[in-house]
């Protein structure tokens, strides 16, 4: 064929196997293909359905040539759709899950006993995994009573099994079908009835209200569709010159210890500019075809982020883990959270850390069995623990002793030594992701080790030697005893100012229903609220004794 003929010149080139410029084909090619769509009126919803099945399946066949691949995603889809059917109680969503992960894992282990180069089937399987999977969980939250379900449970349930046709276009959804983004069948389905336009917000202006789609879409599509072949190109110049694997040489170890250090960072950014670049594209690719709108902002200006699967200012500037988590892989991280973290914690219950273990855990096994996987998620779930004790138990005192206590803290600027803080825990948080990501890139146990040791493990001894220090050593109950012991002594500050302001004399013939107490604040009103003389985080009836001072947001 000529388009093979073509994409074969390109990846020589390219120094890449055709199939993954065949791939990048498919990206670029949904973006005119989105624009046609969009030419199908809304009430003829079945059309619809037809083209995402047909556009879909001319990719996996006609470009990808992956007609193995056909069968095991129809395979997975069908058995998903027959269990979701059949099967009526809690055991149905963890049964799809055990099916079609077990699938899946069957397509890791071929990869990995067959290593190839070349576009394979698991790719489009991993993002079928996160569909099929939330669409079983939204069809059991469909047939349980609303008050059990929280917010966003009752916005994706699925009340009635949707018919084959409309399942199938929802499998095949061609702008995000190869590497996502994944959305749920009520999103979908909102899209295809054009519902989702009609979200909530400052709305449109008036000349804006006969409009079919908010305006913005091109606009913000060819934004990211710049953004994503300047991540593949950067990429394709520099990721072999940055990439992991240079850390298996022997050339590496003879370099001093500040140049591996850097040199790290700047393998770190490198291969991370591909999962940027492609997410970038399908992105844009899914606002051209209309699906990503996310109603208006407060000046009334659409918002097209619905699609995101990366915020890559909020990655590389991470103040924290958590900040770098929830912007990485978003898609992922939503259906990691909806369908695996809060399905296995009981009504009544808190996560535990073993609950963060078991859903990173499942992350390694959705992305394959390279031993890599596995030591990158391991350490990363003790790494979240760990910055959720630095920020629960360090992080208060660089913020006021009382930050909760006025409504005028919440809006005052950060301090110095908050921002100081913000600095250090970006910096950190970068090490730590170039040095955690290394056996994720390099897959091999042992080269992954040998890559983490040829660093000195720092990663680890940060890490590690943190929670050994806060948990087994009593440090996080000495931070927070020392917290609590600060925050009683402002609060005590702050009442007694309260108290001496209130003898504060007034001028001569002033009624005392016109005097003004500032400094009172929030004390008058606790007092009047609770009757009983006792004022929360201020003093008691008798001006003396504290009471406990409210510290939940710290």
């Amino acid at each position: 064929m000529l388009l093979d003929s073509a994409f074969d010149a390109a990846g020589a080139a390219a120094g890449v196997h055709s199939s993954h410029m065949a791939l990048l084909a498919c990206f670029v090619i949904s973006y005119p293909l989105g624009s046609v769509f969009l030419l199908i009126p809304k009430d003829q919803p079945a059309l619809k359905h037809a083209c995402n099945i047909g556009i879909s399946v001319f990719f996996l066949l006609g470009m990808l040539h992956l007609w193995t691949g056909m069968l095991h995603v129809v395979g997975s889809a069908m058995a998903t759709y027959i269990l979701a059917a059949v099967m009526k109680g809690r055991a149905m969503p963890w049964t799809v899950f055990a099916v079609v992960m077990s699938h899946l894992l069957l397509s890791h282990w071929n990869r990995y006993m067959w290593p190839t180069d070349a576009v394979e089937i698991s790719g489009p399987q991993m993002v079928l995994i996160m569909k099929l999977s939330t669409f079983a969980w939204n069809v059991y939250d469909g047939r349980q009573k609303l008050e059990s379900l929280d917010e966003s449970q009752k916005e994706t349930r699925i009340a009635a099994m949707p018919d084959l046709l409309s399942y199938f276009g929802y499998v095949f959804y061609f702008p995000a079908f190869l590497i996502g983004p994944a959305l749920t069948y009520a999103d979908y389905m909102a899209w295809i009835n054009e519902t989702s336009f009609q979200k909530s917000g400052a709305g449109p202006s008036n000349s804006q209200d006969k409009q079919r789609i908010p305006s913005g879409r091109k606009r913000v599509a060819l934004q990211k569709l710049v953004l994503g072949l300047v991540g593949i190109g950067y990429y394709a110049v520099y990721g072999s010159k940055f990439g992991y694997d240079i850390m298996l040489t022997g050339e590496w170890k003879q370099n001093p210890l500040w140049y591996r250090l850097a040199f790290t960072q700047l393998m770190g950014f490198t291969q991370r500019t591909k999962y940027y670049g492609a997410w970038m594209l399908t992105e844009g690719a899914c606002i051209f075809s209309g699906y990503g709108f996310n109603g208006y902002d407060k000046k009334g200006q659409p918002l097209w982020n619905k699609a995101a699967n990366v915020d890559i200012l909020n990655i590389e500037l991470a103040p924290n883990f958590k900040i770098l988590l929830d912007s990485w892989n978003i898609n992922t991280n939503t259906w990691l959270r909806n369908s695996v973290y809060k399905r296995l914690v009981k009504p009544g219950e808190k996560p535990t850390s073993m609950t963060t273990l078991y859903t990173f855990m499942t992350s390694a096994i959705w992305h394959g069995v390279y031993p890599g996987y596995y030591l990158t998620f391991f350490l990363g779930s003790l790494l979240s623990s760990a910055a959720k004790g630095a920020r629960r138990y360090f992080r208060p005192f660089f913020l006021p002793a009382l930050a909760n206590s006025s409504a005028a803290s919440k809006f005052a600027p950060p301090s110095t030594l908050k921002r100081v803080y913000d600095v250090l825990g970006t910096a950190t948080t970068i090490v730590i992701l170039n040095y955690i990501v290394a056996p994720f890139m390099i897959l091999g146990f042992w080269d992954s080790l040998h890559a983490w040791w040829s660093l000195y493990a720092y990663g680890h001894v940060i890490v590690i030697g943190f929670l050994i220090w806060g948990n087994a050593l009593g440090g996080f109950g000495y931070l927070a005893a020392m917290a609590k012991k600060r925050a009683l002594k402002a609060s005590t500050k702050e009442a007694w100012a309260a108290k001496e302001s209130m003898t504060t004399p007034a001028a001569p013939g002033t009624p005392f229903g016109e005097l003004e107490m500032p400094a009172l604040g929030g004390l008058v009103k606790d007092i009047q609220a609770n009757g009983n003389g006792k004022a929360n985080g201020h003093v008691n009836g008798n001006g003396r004794k504290m009471a406990s001072t409210d510290r939940s947001a710290l």
